[in-house]
């Protein structure tokens, strides 16, 4: 359990000045979290993990050797091509 004294150290750790509203309500909001923690901790260990509840899985496609595309089409729309490849901007 968090007390009120534990949520002042925090502030003064964070180098926060809480209120004693706003201490109360931390010590609130933090034991509602500690609680919530403890359900957890009372699921069963022996439980498998899911991760897809819908059971969904990756199709891939098988892959397939294709012809490639001839050099002079590849390069037919390049807005700057030199010696049969695409030229692109000087970077330096």
């Amino acid at each position: 359990m968090i007390t009120k004294k534990d949520v002042e150290h925090i502030g003064w750790l964070a180098r926060i000045k809480l209120s004693d509203e706003e201490k109360e309500e931390f010590t609130t909001q933090l034991n509602s979290i500690l609680d919530y923690f403890a359900k957890l901790d009372e699921i069963d260990p022996n439980v498998a993990p899911t991760h897809h509840v819908s059971g969904v899985v990756n199709v891939f496609r098988d892959d397939a050797v294709k012809e490639s595309l001839d050099q002079k089409d590849v390069l037919q729309n390049a807005p700057k091509k030199e010696e049969g490849f695409f030229k692109g901007p000087r970077i330096v």
